[in-house]
Parts: C-alpha cells; structure tokens; sequence
C-alpha cells in the first residue's frame, strides 16, 4: 500500500504526479534558472520526461519515494515540486528534495509546502530525521531550511557533489 496522500495547505495544492505534468517537469528539469544549484541531466525529448514521471509514480507505489506536485488551489498548473527519498534501510531518515517555477518564487510557496511536508514526514510516517542537500552558494534554499530549523552537518560530505552542503532536521 502506497503512503502517498494529497496535502492541502492554506494555499496549496500537493497532488501526484501525472503524465499530462510532462510538459511542467520538461520545464522544471530544462530551465537554467531553476537548475542552476542541481546537478542532474535536462530533460531533452517527451519520451524522457514521460519515462522520468513513469519512474516516479512506480517509486511512489512502492515507497521507495513519496513526490508531490505543487499547484495552487484553484489551478492545475504544476508549477513545482517537493519529495522525500532516499529513505534510510530503517525507514527512520529521508532526504527532501525540491524545485519551483521562477515566476512563483519568492511568494512563500515553497515555505507552505515545505512546512507540509515536514510534518508529514514526522507525524505520518514517523521519520526521526529529514536531510537535505544543496549547494552551497545557494542562499535561498539554505535560508528556507534555516527558517524551517535545518542545521548544517558539520563534516558531512555529498561524495557526488562536493559543492553541496548538508542539512538536517531532528523530529521535535
């Protein structure tokens, strides 16, 4: 059974990922701006951006990842995303990761939908601790994670990005 549920916030919308998203995570994946601190390929073509959601949903359906899209109430537009992943063995330890469109940043968006996931990761499926890696120059996502009580791990290393720093958020 999968773990995945809807969230909804004042403002939000945290819903599944379809395959009518493509073109939302064909941008998302694509766009400079958006991925100028994350270190993965581009979506190139419809047939990978297809094959990308199709590997998310069978990672949401065996719990091996939970990945929301972020839409605002009202709307249908993907215009972001959050995830927990990288679950530890014990199930105890996850990484969050996430990303927005730039026309929606700086709007609190990505702090609703932070905050959501924080307490779903600690009071639905009892994780003592959520990690998270991002550049380090990448001020905007560190003071996002500050604001949410993540604190840098000290001497801890990305071994496949050394230009990442990692934080960590223990259950209250």
């Amino acid at each position: 059974m999968s773990l995945f549920t809807e969230i909804l916030t004042k403002r939000l919308r945290l819903r599944k990922l379809r395959h009518s998203d493509w073109e939302a995570i064909s941008f998302l994946r694509s766009d400079p701006d958006v991925n100028k601190f994350v270190k993965r390929a581009p979506a190139e073509t419809q047939e990978k951006d297809l094959a990308f959601i199709a590997k998310i949903c069978q990672a949401i359906e065996t719990n091996s990842s939970l990945y929301w899209v972020i839409i605002e109430q009202g709307h249908n537009q993907m215009i972001g995303s959050i995830c927990l992943w990288n679950f530890s063995e014990d199930r105890k330890k996850a990484e969050v990761g996430y990303d927005l469109h730039p026309n929606s940043q700086g709007k609190g968006i990505m702090n609703e939908a932070l905050k959501a996931i924080i307490n779903f990761g600690f009071n639905s499926i009892n994780l003592k601790s959520i990690e998270a890696y991002t550049q380090k120059n990448n001020t905007a996502s560190i003071n996002l994670l500050e604001c949410h009580g993540f604190k840098l791990v000290v001497g801890k290393q990305d071994a496949d990005n050394l230009k990442n720093a990692i934080y960590a958020l223990r259950q209250p």
